[in-house]
């Protein structure tokens, strides 16, 4: 049996449209069609996975550059920027074990293939009219001009996701 190659779509939107809600409920349904998927979250502040005072912890605040943390259940590898830039984000995803998909949550400047998550209530602009890669908005109200479903319609999301990623 021949692998598929890896592909990869966004979602996006600003902050408290439901990016994370609708994910949540988007990989189910991706994983229910047979799909092994991963996602690739953006963080616009500092952020920690682990916990001071862990063994994990201190390794990297004494100066490791990596520190690998497994159990029987999970792994984790925390790298440490230091004195190297952000990684871009293509770079990160060629860091993933190879998947059918990936849905990427944030880098809404970047180029890539994205859908837009907007919620009226949110009382933000939408981004789509400005960003060309957007391939379709998730909405609770309609648009013209651009693809638009309900944000409650997660088979209808799922379809868009699978006919408009892209290759890795």
């Amino acid at each position: 049996m021949q692998r598929r190659e890896m592909r990869f779509i966004g979602l996006a939107g600003w902050s408290g449209a439901g990016k994370t809600t609708l994910l949540r409920k988007l990989i189910p349904v991706l994983v229910g069609q047979g799909l092994r998927v991963s996602t690739c979250k953006h963080a616009h502040h500092a952020f920690d996975v682990d916990v001071p005072g862990k063994d994990s912890y201190e390794h990297r605040a004494a100066g490791a550059a990596e520190v690998l943390v497994a159990s029987s259940a999970r792994w984790a590898l925390v790298h440490e920027h230091r004195t190297d830039t952000e990684p871009g984000l293509r770079a990160l995803l060629a860091k993933l074990t190879p998947v059918d998909l990936v849905i990427v949550e944030g880098w809404k400047r970047e180029p890539h293939p994205k859908i837009e998550v907007f919620r009226a209530a949110n009382q933000q602009s939408p981004l789509h009219p400005s960003d060309r890669s957007i391939v379709a908005v998730a909405s609770d109200v309609p648009f013209y001009g651009v693809p638009t479903i309900d944000l409650d319609d997660v088979a209808a999301v799922a379809r868009c996701v699978v006919a408009y990623a892209v290759a890795v």
